[in-house]
């Protein structure tokens, strides 16, 4: 039998036992049960000794559940920075480094991916940064229950899963309706950024966005923007650039 090597080491857990005890719960608002289509399928990967032993140590600390079941105070949490909510952070490095390089706005990443979670806490606390906090749960909850109207300065969806088959169309994140609910979240002049090497996606994306009230594109020709220097190259760009995939970047302002 080959041993597993030092590096990949997993984290096991006696039958029964919760899988993090100390750290994010399993669907924590029950969103499963919701009669609405949602944009992502959790999955379970396997998550290394250091990616369990930062959930179980800082979780308490910088995580949180998206229950739905009360309003955050991101001024308390964040000491007064404005606050920009990224949703979908795969393994947090390109949300790590965002916090590095501008320690004046405070970043809300929430995800489902337990390994990115660990990942992500453990990058934030080896760096030193205070303006980062995990949360765990579906995203439509924390912006519907849990955040006040203007509550944000941004909202960041970058490389969302773009169900590409036409009858999975529906489960994408970009949508009106989620539109609506972000542009109420965000206050007046914040911008919405999404980024995504789907080009059919990048295309829905953009006339979704510029036939929405509530938000103008910052392009001067209302198409594409450059990719801003504050958004670095993250992993899931490399892949698509490495098979040839344009990405599209688009930069909207709430009005």
């Amino acid at each position: 039998m080959v041993s597993e090597p030092r590096d990949i080491a997993v984290h096991r857990r006696p039958k029964g036992e919760p899988r993090f005890p100390q750290g994010p719960a399993p669907d924590p608002a029950g969103s499963h049960f919701e009669r609405r289509i949602r944009s992502f399928q959790p999955r379970r990967s396997r998550v290394t000794a250091g990616q369990a032993d930062a959930l179980e140590r800082l979780w308490g600390t910088w995580g949180l559940d998206v229950d739905g079941q009360r309003r955050l105070d991101l001024g308390a949490m964040f000491d007064g920075l404005p606050v920009v909510l990224e949703i979908g952070f795969g393994m947090g490095e390109a949300t790590a480094r965002m916090a590095a390089d501008d320690p004046s706005t405070g970043i809300l990443a929430v995800d489902v991916h337990t390994p990115g979670q660990g990942n992500l806490l453990g990058l934030a606390d080896r760096a030193g940064l205070t303006n980062v906090r995990v949360a765990n749960g579906d995203a439509i909850i924390l912006l519907r229950e849990m955040l006040a109207p203007d509550a944000l300065a941004g909202v960041r969806v970058y490389f969302p899963d773009p169900w590409p088959k036409k009858r999975h169309h529906k489960r994408r994140l970009i949508q009106p309706e989620f539109l609506t609910l972000a542009a109420s979240r965000l206050r007046p002049g914040a911008l919405l950024h999404c980024a995504t090497d789907w080009e059919p996606y990048a295309e829905q994306m953009l006339e979704v966005l510029g036939a929405h009230p509530d938000f103008a594109n910052t392009s001067a020709d209302g198409g594409f923007a450059p990719r801003p220097a504050f958004r670095p190259l993250t992993r899931f760009e490399g892949q698509g650039l490495d098979k040839g995939h344009l990405v599209h970047d688009l930069l909207f302002r709430r009005v």
